[in-house]
């Protein structure tokens, strides 16, 4: 559900950056003057690359002629909370704009907003929690994470809709645009929001503490370690990026199949100083334009393998070290 620039007018994505750059700012603020539990700055490196990776392998859906990745935003909060989910996420988002060009640059405020606020901030608070918290089970956990998966995917979805509205994209008109798009993401969404279940599962049968830390935002144990999940969790991210994007399916993914559908064309074009500025620095940076090298025409797997090791590579570093510099901020800020 990555939006391109082409999507959108520079008023919306202007608005839309300040609206994703305040609710960014506000996470950062509430971890420092509240609190971010220390054994999880790791895990927020870890997590956003395993999200990064998980990204990169879209699946079929069947009868439609689409496919669809996870968005990961409701995992990130239950495991992390909904403030270092955001702040994991939108690292991803930006590390994939940046340096893939999957994602265009004055899209980047949307994009926080429809795959990373709807689910860490709104889906989790108002979905996850109050079912969760009828008690930590296996069955409980998997009804959270579909509902809430699926409803944070519905709100982003229609938020797309919405935003490319406003934008005045008349090759997209707001019925026949909706009608594809709210039904292919209820597809997309169940099926993350079984695989979000069996990831939630699997930490709740090691490490219990870190589920129940996350609805009731506490720390973890002085006890507690992540030696079982995060070295867990860099096994799938290498499998994902490294072996499973291989397979990914080649089909369109939702938002761009439906706007294929109505529009006959995933290539809108779009003319102005703003798209032209923006194009170029995203052109300037890209290190793997598409997941693959520039002088090549189409992907290997090769050339995929190593985006997905590459971009969980940088993952880890900034997510983590944004993690670790709002502790020490903190830490810094208490003790004296």
């Amino acid at each position: 559900m990555h939006m391109t620039d082409a999507m959108l007018s520079p008023a919306v994505g202007g608005i839309m950056m300040i609206a994703s750059t305040r609710a960014v700012g506000h996470s950062v603020k509430k971890l420092t003057g509240d609190h971010l539990d220390e054994k999880k700055i790791p895990l927020m490196g870890v997590m956003g690359a395993f999200i990064f990776a998980g990204q990169m392998v879209n699946f079929t859906i069947p009868g439609t002629g689409s496919s669809g990745h996870i968005g990961g935003g409701i995992l990130l909060a239950a495991l992390l909370g909904p403030f270092p989910a955001l702040l994991t996420l939108s690292v991803v988002l930006l590390i994939q704009c940046l340096f893939f060009a999957d994602g265009g640059l004055l899209a980047y405020g949307c994009n926080v907003f429809n795959i990373g606020i709807c689910s860490c901030l709104l889906a989790y608070q108002f979905f996850y929690k109050p079912i969760i918290r009828r008690g930590m089970n296996k069955r409980n956990i998997t009804a959270a994470a579909v509902v809430s998966v699926v409803l944070g995917l519905q709100m982003g979805a229609f938020c797309v809709v919405m935003e490319v509205v406003a934008s005045g994209v008349t090759e997209l008109p707001f019925g026949a645009f909706a009608l594809l798009m709210q039904p292919i993401h209820l597809a997309i969404g169940i099926i993350e929001g079984l695989v979000t279940a069996a990831v939630l599962c699997y930490v709740h049968g090691v490490h219990p503490e870190i589920l129940d830390g996350s609805v009731g935002n506490s720390d973890l144990n002085t006890g507690i370690t992540m030696k079982k999940v995060v070295p867990a969790f860099l096994v799938m991210t290498v499998l994902a990026g490294a072996v499973m994007s291989q397979f990914a399916s080649v089909l369109p993914d939702g938002l761009e199949w439906s706007v294929e559908t109505v529009a006959g064309t995933v290539e809108l074009e779009r003319e102005g100083t703003a798209y032209d500025v923006m194009g170029e620095a995203v052109d300037a940076l890209a290190i793997m334009p598409g997941y693959t090298f520039s002088d090549e025409d189409g992907g290997s797997g090769r050339s995929t393998a190593l985006a997905g090791i590459v971009g969980s590579a940088i993952t880890i570093v900034l997510a983590g070290g944004i993690g670790f510099m709002i502790h020490a901020t903190r830490k810094k800020t208490h003790t004296g």
